[in-house]
């Protein structure tokens, strides 16, 4: 099982930050993949966020949280032991099917009153390249699947800039995708970042977002097989601490990191698209 990898090459399997949340906490386990994919979450009647990627790991440490939590990640590292985020609840909508496009490149299953619309892909986009957006029975937006996405550096993350984050889901997706300094095996993940509020997006990803539980930008991206592009089914493609005159939507913005657990533990908004990312197939 591959271990986090920072942002010198070292791989280390890093300690998880542990948190008491008040009323709710959040405690997942996890075994091994027969695929060796990564860690194979089971399902459980509460999780724990962590700040590991790849869900592995032991926590090292707990912090009481008062008031407005604050995140605390463990820079200590694990050596052995596993743990993860749980899936969250199962999928409320009663009805699905099945978006496939023409070339079927891609597919992917979404409630039955959900609309998936192919739109005209992103400007620099590989040949063959395509662009899916999703929205609810109310037009509101869900999520974005782009394929034959050029390849692209995370954002400069000066010193003293980077914040803390915590990885609240975190489940093995089978998806094709390469391998590099800077990865980790494909996950459908929620993960929050704290800034003046905590803010919270869902992806697919195989990028490390930062060390020692520590970020300027949380990618949803994952890295595609040699010239094939990167592809993403996301929310937004990359989140961040955002400022205060910033637009925050369609990431999630939350007032405590209690609020956020809850969101992906108990919201039926957040099941439906978990099993709606979890489904995704590529063939490149």
């Amino acid at each position: 099982m591959k271990g986090i990898v920072n942002r010198h090459g070292t791989t280390t399997h890093l300690g998880l930050p542990a948190l008491v949340l008040g009323a709710v906490l959040l405690a997942g386990t996890s075994a091994c993949s027969a695929e060796n994919k990564g860690p194979q979450v089971s399902s459980t009647a509460s999780s724990q966020p962590n700040s590991s990627e790849s869900g592995t790991g032991t926590p090292d440490s707990t912090t009481a949280a008062t008031g407005t939590a604050s995140i605390s990640p463990s820079a200590s590292a694990a050596s052995s032991g596993t743990a993860g985020a749980g899936p969250g609840p199962a999928a409320t909508a009663l009805s699905w099917k099945t978006y496939t496009d023409s070339a079927k490149t891609v597919s992917f299953d979404l409630p039955e009153d959900w609309i998936a619309q192919s739109v005209e892909p992103e400007a620099g986009s590989l040949p063959g390249a395509l662009k899916v957006e999703v929205k609810d029975s109310g037009g509101r937006y869900i999520a974005t699947l782009h394929t034959g996405l050029p390849a692209s550096p995370p954002a400069a993350c000066p010193a003293g800039q980077s914040r803390p984050y915590v990885v609240i889901s975190s489940v093995p997706l089978d998806v094709p995708h390469s391998d590099g300094p800077d990865t980790i095996d494909p996950r459908v993940v929620f993960r929050v970042i704290q800034g003046y509020r905590f803010f919270g997006s869902y992806g697919v990803t195989n990028v490390v977002a930062g060390a020692d539980g520590q970020s300027c930008e949380l990618r949803n991206r994952v890295q595609g097989p040699a010239g094939k592009g990167d592809f993403s089914f996301s929310d937004v493609g990359a989140i961040h601490a955002f400022a205060t005159d910033e637009k925050v939507a369609p990431a999630k913005a939350f007032e405590t990191l209690d609020l956020a657990a809850k969101y992906a533990a108990h919201g039926s908004e957040f099941a439906n698209v978990q099993r709606m990312l979890l489904s995704l197939k590529v063939n490149l």
